[in-house]
């Protein structure tokens, strides 16, 4: 199963934030390096999420991200609409218009997969997840995408940086 990288990275902090202790907030930043996402990336998936009243935010010193309700009440199927992965209307062959009345040569077995993704999806809560597998401050600790060397700073003109 495809899911758009926004979509994993809503998960990844959405989980994330449901193993903080209730009246706790992260901000992006730390987040962001929980979940191994750039934050100008998350900054725009937590967006989505506020908009979609999955998650709240305050502003200001003290403030941040947080579950904007229990996370027995947030679907995995509330996360990828908030992501706008959940479409009804896409046709696996391409067609611009694809129905029962006028299907494309994969749609039966297409709108099989959707509809037993969506029973998942809209079966599975964030409350399912693992908390054991979250440490007490709610960040995973996941691996690094890459590991960059540390530079003290730009390197001279005229000078190659050390190796």
């Amino acid at each position: 199963m495809y899911v758009t990288q926004s979509s994993e990275y809503a998960f990844r902090a959405m989980s994330c934030l449901a193993g903080l202790e209730p009246g706790a907030a992260l901000n992006a930043q730390e987040i962001a390096g929980a979940v191994g996402a750039p934050v100008h990336f998350l900054s725009k998936v937590l967006r989505k999420l506020v908009l979609a009243g999955l998650v709240s935010s305050q502003k200001g010193h003290g403030g941040g991200f947080a579950l904007a309700r229990p996370a027995s009440l947030i679907r995995f199927a509330d996360i990828l609409e908030a992501m706008g992965v959940v479409r009804d209307d896409h046709c696996a062959f391409g067609w611009s218009r694809c129905n029962h009345l006028k299907p494309c040569p994969m749609h039966d077995a297409w709108a099989d997969l959707r509809d037993r993704c969506r029973s998942w999806a809209e079966s599975r809560h964030l409350a399912d997840i693992r908390p054991q597998d979250l440490p007490p401050n709610g960040l995973p600790k996941l691996p690094s995408r890459r590991s960059l060397p540390v530079v003290d700073g730009p390197p001279k003109r005229g000078r190659r940086p050390a190796t």
